[in-house]
């Protein structure tokens, strides 16, 4: 079927239910960013490939509302669908919803299929269409006509040693119903794949990217309830589960489970993290705390044992770095190179290091205009061939099974312009800016986004994402609560705290310039104002120097470039060969 037969399809749905609008997120029952081939509705009704939108159906119109990193994406794939773009102002609003207020009418229906609805997003849409009295109802559409729609997952799950990650599963549900306790909650049900991950020392394959498992859990004083399908498990690992007091229960059990709970529950959820479908299987006489999910700040908090892992993993990390980047000056204009060429290029030489799991996420090789595209991902259709000339801008990062990696490097590929090296160095500024900051406890992560920002304001120069997100121990690349963004997110930035900094600047049709460190909160200093804290920056891999122009630059920020290219230097040249050295060796010379 074509798109516009899809669409032709659901709206005939829509008609016989009396449905006046359908809302399609991009999500699952566990509010996913990656998602299983079976829950790519996005995909499979429009064409769109971003992992971040929402399709809004009436029967005179279909829209897709997505974002600024989505934009020119998103208008070329949906040429020809019958949905039309429309573009948030806001990243990750839902205004889509001030549209249906607008052109509803009351007592209107509104369908969804409410275990992709998040409950904040639920409740969200009950309040602001209130006075409208619109009625919601539950529907899966695409299911009736999604005839090849893939099965769930089934790859085998695995549990991953405390040598790893320094935490046992039977203290982490001490640490949980602790904070339980305190929250005056008599249960806990969680269904993020990365808490639930982290919380049972469990990793899977049934996402892209993020090594999760579909489950859900729900813990309470007495028991923890790992909902799972057990065929993915090891005797050994349901043995070991069952010693630290978890029931191993078949993943569609959560529904009942959670109409089972005592009708004087207290139930702890997190409203941004688990889907409306199954909030609403809890008994309405429970009391019900919304709060962030205690696990997704114990996740982001590393201990000892995590940090040294993701050390290593930076220096396995930056050796396959430094041989791309060697590889690509040597071979450029020998043979063919092309954005996915060089992705599969730079895949194989992380796939050398000892302990590589995958790719941390989709790698972005946007040369030149692709560049501009801060989310852009290349296909057999738009691959281009990268030629002696202009900027390559790479994004990528591997999963260890002792770490994750997220960085983004500026390869110079030749007669570079003189807008191109001072963007380069304005972004490279705004990078070691952040990287470079103290700042006093408490300071959260829209405070650091300014500072970043600074260098770049200073030229009237902005970019429209964040400066940078969280990013797990062998889990999502992407994870909370810290985030450096424009928002006011009250969320401070604490000690343990492994966070991206990543500004840039996007010339569309032209080149776009990031430049992307992983850094680590660490205590700084205590006096009479306050306790201070630094970031360590882990990640090691060269920074090109070749298009700096030093007069943007003040000598704090060139202090601080060469003694990071010092190190390093140090940390990885045992693991090159006596030529790779030399490369680095010359490559990070001190400015």
């Amino acid at each position: 079927m074509t798109h516009k037969e899809k669409l032709s399809a659901i709206r005939q749905q829509m008609k016989a239910n009396g449905v006046a609008a359908y809302i399609i997120p991009s999500s699952d029952p566990h509010i996913s960013e990656y998602l299983p081939d079976f829950y790519k509705c996005l995909y499979f009704a429009s064409g769109f490939t971003g992992s971040a939108g929402t399709l809004v159906i009436t029967q005179d119109f279909a829209g897709l509302w997505t974002d600024f990193r989505y934009f020119v994406q998103a208008n070329e794939q949906l040429e020809n669908s019958g949905y039309e773009l429309v573009k948030l102002k806001i990243q990750h609003a839902p205004e889509y919803i001030q549209w249906l207020h607008d052109v509803l009418d009351d007592h209107a229906v509104v369908a969804f299929n409410d275990k992709l609805l998040s409950v904040l997003l639920g409740e969200l849409l009950e309040k602001q269409l209130a006075d409208k009295q619109i009625v919601f109802k539950s529907f899966d559409f695409l299911d009736s006509v999604w005839a090849d729609r893939p099965a769930l997952p089934t790859a085998p799950a695995f549990l991953i040693d405390e040598k790893y990650t320094g935490q046992s599963t039977t203290d982490k549900l001490s640490a949980l119903r602790q904070s339980l306790n305190t929250s005056k909650a008599s249960h806990h049900f969680i269904s993020s794949l990365d808490d639930i991950a982290w919380l049972f020392n469990i990793r899977g394959k049934d996402v892209s990217y993020n090594p999760v498992v579909l489950s859900f859990a729900l813990i309470s004083a007495e028991n923890a309830s790992l909902f799972i399908d057990s065929a993915k498990l090891s005797t050994e690992d349901k043995d070991t589960l069952h010693k630290a007091g978890v029931q191993i229960l078949p993943y569609d059990d959560i529904a009942t489970s959670l109409a089972a709970l005592p009708a004087d529950s207290s139930v702890l959820i997190d409203p941004k993290r688990n889907c409306f479908g199954l909030y609403k299987q809890i008994p309405a006489s429970a009391t019900i705390i919304q709060e962030l999910n205690p696990t997704t700040l114990f996740k982001a908090l590393k201990n000892e044992t995590e940090v040294e892992n993701v050390r290593t993993a930076m220096v396995k990390d930056g050796v396959a770095m430094t041989r791309f980047f060697k590889w690509v000056e040597e071979n450029i204009g020998k043979i063919k190179i092309t954005e996915l060429s060089a992705a599969e290029k730079l895949q194989g030489f992380r796939a050398e290091q000892d302990g590589f799991a995958g790719i941390s996420f989709n790698t972005i090789g946007g040369y030149k205009g692709h560049g501009a595209l801060p989310h852009y991902s290349a296909t057999p259709e738009s691959d281009s061939e990268v030629l002696a000339e202009g900027l390559f801008l790479v994004d990528s990062g591997g999963q260890y099974f002792y770490g994750t990696t997220d960085i983004t490097r500026m390869i110079p590929m030749g007669n570079n312009t003189e807008e191109e090296k001072t963007d380069y160095t304005l972004v490279l500024k705004a990078m070691i800016e952040g990287s470079k900051t103290l700042y006093p406890k408490g300071t959260c992560g829209y405070q650091i986004d300014a500072i970043c920002r600074r260098p770049l304001w200073d030229h009237a120069i902005n970019y429209g994402h964040g400066t940078g997100h969280g990013i797990g121990f062998y889990l999502n690349v992407h994870e909370g609560p810290q985030v450096f963004n424009p928002t006011n997110v009250a969320i401070p930035v604490e000690l343990g705290m492994i966070t991206s900094i990543e500004p840039g600047i996007y010339r569309p049709g032209k080149h776009g310039v990031r430049i992307e460190n992983l850094v680590l909160t660490i205590k700084h200093s205590t006096n009479e104002f306050n306790e201070f804290y630094a970031f360590e920056t882990l990640t090691l891999a060269l920074i090109d120097t070749s298009l700096i122009q030093k007069d943007l630059l003040e000598k704090s920020h060139i202090n601080w470039l060469n003694n990071y290219h010092q190190l390093v230097y140090e940390k990885l040249s045992p693991h090159l060969s006596a030529d790779e050295q030399a490369w680095l060796k010359e490559k990070a010379k001190a400015i």
